[in-house]
Order: structure tokens, then C-alpha cells, then sequence
């Protein structure tokens, strides 16, 4: 009896094994179709419903615009006689200079000219000094190895006005070389006419040339636009919606480099003025504090200069003290006013629920702890469109709000790191 049981038992698991083998494909396609559906259905439902609950945690939000302005800056245009001549840069853009400081340089009449001359006889020079077969004196020793020095560090160097240091330093030294080996040389006579000569170019040259100096200390400019005395830190009254649009300024357009004049640029503060329709810039009142978020992204404290009243639209002025360098090559541009922020417990708006307190709108979110719920009454501090920041009410604040003392007492509290339910 038990043998003929353990045959039929034998017998159906061969049948199902058989089974199996035979339907091997399709039993794995219906698995794989079941898996894909439970995907499906599993996104389906977190795009429909994202997330059932949040972790609260310590976060920042704040309210930021994107606007359009306009730079206006507390500087000096530098000029001189000779602006078609072309200027050589001595001092480099956004180098600070002090008053009375060479600036820049116009380049003399018939400079190019000259400067061939006076190469060409270096040349001359430099050969003559070859052929000499007197020894070098002390003194020419000592000059020829300052001079191997500085043009050992003239390839080293980057800055500007120390590059054009050294090879002034570099002409004197060879100079003073050449006179004296053509003083101790049989053929001076021919050596004292070629630097007798090169010297005759060398101060047409230097006599020609008109150096500019700052009449202030401040910052060096060579991106000159012509605005310099038409957007001034002066009446700021003036700079109403039609007078900033008859400027037909381009938004982020570079001011391009002037090869006639440069300037000198306050570098302690600048101010940009806006057209703004926004609800903060029409709460905003003149002394307020805020954030202004440069062309850069680089975020720098702002305080509201001027406000004014243009038809449905303000016109304000905020003045900027930090980064300011970074505004020199803009007249118009876009930047970011972050009007307030704010840090604390940061929970998204949709864990938000509102109920009535004897007439006052109250918010309150839902906890969820070991699968029991718990509401908290929450003070909301700030919110943007997402989410906002809050913190509980004190025992005060909540008597105000027509809660007895027991209900106080019975109250949760939130904290950080709670599950709070969302989109319920």
C-alpha cells in the first residue's frame, strides 16, 4: 500500500517536472510580464504620489528674483592731447593705482619709426663691443652680469609695468656698457657716434610720448563706454523707466576696451538700478537689507539706496560695497535679488494642513511614530512657492491663539529628524 502510494506521488512529481520543461518558456514570460506590471504599477504610483513621508531636517530657503539693471559707478575718464597716437598700458586693467600715479602712456609721433632706429643701432652697438679686443673694465663686468640677470627674470615675469621696468633698466645698463668699452677701446670714436646717436632717437622718443597720470586713487579702467558722466551716483531721482530705456543699453553686453582713454573707478562702492513689479520690491523700504547674486552667481550683501514709484513699477537702487570689480566690464545686466532667507526646521508646503482658531488660520503637520499619527501645531516663519521653515509656538503664543492650558500640555512638539506624512 505505502509502495503504491510512493508510486503515484513519484508519478505526479514527474508529471509536474515534465510540465514544467514543457511550458519552461512561457512560464518565465508570465513571470517577467508579472515583474514588468508590478513596476509599473509601482511608478505609476510614486509619480502620482512621490513620497507618503518626509524626514524633517535643518535647511535654508529664500525668496529670490531675477531682474535686469543698470551699473552705476563714481569714476574719472582719463584723457590726453595725443588719444590718436594710441596708448601703452602701464598700469593693467583693475590694478589699483594711487593719485599722481603713471597710468598709461600715449605713444609718441613717429614712435615706430624711432624704435627700428634705435634697434638698429643696439645691433651696431652690440657688434662693436664684439670685435673690441680690450678687456672689460670692473665696472663693465658688473653691468653685463645685471643685465644677463634681469633678462633672466624679464621671461619669468608676467606684470606689465614690471616687464617695462626691466627693459628700460636692461637699455640703461647696455648703454652704460657701450660707453664704457668705447672709452676704453681704440675705436671709441665710431662706438661714441653710435650712442651719441641712439641717444638722439632714444629722446625723441621719450620727449614725444605723453604719460597720463590718475588724478584719484582707485581702480584702473580701460573699458570706456561713454556713460561715465551720464549713470552717476547723484540723483538717483532721475533714473525713472523711460530715462534707463532711452539709453538703449544691451543686457550683458561687454564694454569693450578703448584704445584713446582709460579711468579710474571708485572701488569702494558701485549701485545698480532696477525696474521691478515684483510684491517684495513693492514692500521693500529704502535702508533694507538684502542679497544680490552677481552675473558670476557669487552672492554679496546689498542695502536699498533709493526707492521711487514709477506708474505700476518701482525704480530702486541698491548699493553694493564687496565685489564690485566684478560689474567694471557691464553697464546692463542680469543678476538675482534674494530678498530674505531664512534657516531653521524646512518642510515641504505639502506636509502642510491649515484649520481654524477661533477666526485665525493655524498650520499643522501630520507626525507618524511606530504607526500611530500625531498632529503638531506649527508656527510657519517664512515660505517660498516649496517649501517653508517652522518652529513651535511658545506656551504664550499658544494661549493667544484660545488653547487651554491642558490642550497646551497634551501638545506634541516638533523636532528635527520627525516623519511627517505628505500629499494626504
Amino acid at each position: 500500500m505505502k509502495e503504491t502510494t510512493k508510486k503515484k506521488e513519484t508519478k505526479k512529481s514527474n508529471k509536474f517536472i515534465n510540465f514544467l520543461k514543457k511550458h519552461k518558456r512561457k512560464i518565465v514570460m508570465l513571470l517577467l510580464l508579472c515583474i514588468v506590471i508590478y513596476i509599473i504599477y509601482i511608478v505609476g504610483k510614486l509619480i502620482k504620489n512621490p513620497t507618503d513621508t518626509v524626514y524633517i531636517e535643518t535647511g535654508a530657503i529664500q525668496e529670490e528674483e531675477t531682474a535686469i539693471g543698470y551699473i552705476i559707478r563714481d569714476e574719472v575718464v582719463l584723457k590726453g592731447e595725443n588719444y590718436k597716437n594710441g596708448i601703452e598700458q602701464i598700469k593693467t586693467e583693475r590694478e589699483k593705482v594711487a593719485k599722481d600715479e603713471s597710468v598709461f602712456r600715449y605713444y609718441s609721433n613717429n614712435e615706430k619709426n624711432l624704435v627700428e632706429k634705435i634697434q638698429e643701432l643696439d645691433a651696431k652697438i652690440d657688434e662693436a663691443m664684439s670685435k673690441n679686443d680690450n678687456p672689460f673694465s670692473a665696472d663693465t663686468k658688473v653691468l653685463e652680469e645685471q643685465i644677463d640677470a634681469d633678462i633672466y627674470d624679464l621671461y619669468k615675469e608676467s606684470d606689465l609695468t614690471k616687464i617695462q621696468e626691466k627693459k628700460e633698466e636692461i637699455s640703461t645698463n647696455m648703454t652704460k656698457k657701450a660707453k664704457i668699452t668705447g672709452e676704453l677701446s681704440p675705436s671709441g670714436s665710431y662706438l661714441k657716434k653710435l650712442i651719441d646717436e641712439r641717444s638722439k632717437y632714444e629722446n625723441q622718443l621719450n620727449s614725444g610720448a605723453e604719460y597720463i597720470k590718475a588724478t584719484r586713487s582707485g581702480v584702473i579702467s580701460y573699458r570706456v563706454d561713454g556713460y561715465e558722466d551720464i549713470l552717476v551716483p547723484k540723483d538717483f531721482g532721475k533714473y525713472t523707466k523711460s530715462f534707463l530705456n532711452d539709453l538703449k543699453l544691451k543686457t550683458g553686453q561687454i564694454i569693450p576696451t578703448s584704445s584713446e582713454s582709460g579711468k579710474i573707478i571708485d572701488n569702494y562702492y558701485c549701485y545698480i538700478v532696477s525696474v521691478l513689479d515684483s510684491e517684495q520690491a513693492k514692500q521693500a523700504q529704502v535702508g533694507d537689507e538684502v542679497q544680490i547674486r552677481l552675473p558670476s552667481s557669487k552672492i554679496v550683501d546689498a542695502t536699498i539706496e533709493y526707492k521711487t514709484i514709477d506708474g505700476q513699477e518701482c525704480v530702486i537702487t541698491f548699493k553694493i560695497e564687496n565685489s564690485i570689480e566684478e560689474l567694471n566690464s557691464y553697464r546692463k545686466t542680469s543678476f538675482g535679488i534674494i530678498w530674505w532667507s531664512e534657516t531653521g526646521l524646512k518642510v515641504p508646503n505639502t506636509a502642510l494642513k491649515e484649520e481654524d482658531k477661533n477666526g485665525q488660520k493655524i498650520y499643522y503637520v501630520t507626525r507618524t511614530r511606530l504607526r500611530y499619527e500625531d498632529k503638531i501645531i506649527v508656527k510657519v516663519l517664512k515660505q517660498n512657492e516649496k517649501y517653508s521653515i517652522v518652529t513651535n509656538y511658545n506656551n504664550e503664543e499658544l494661549t493667544e491663539l484660545g488653547f487651554t492650558q491642558k490642550e497646551i500640555n497634551d501638545m506634541y512638539r516638533i523636532a528635527i529628524y520627525d516623519e511627517i506624512l505628505i500629499n494626504k
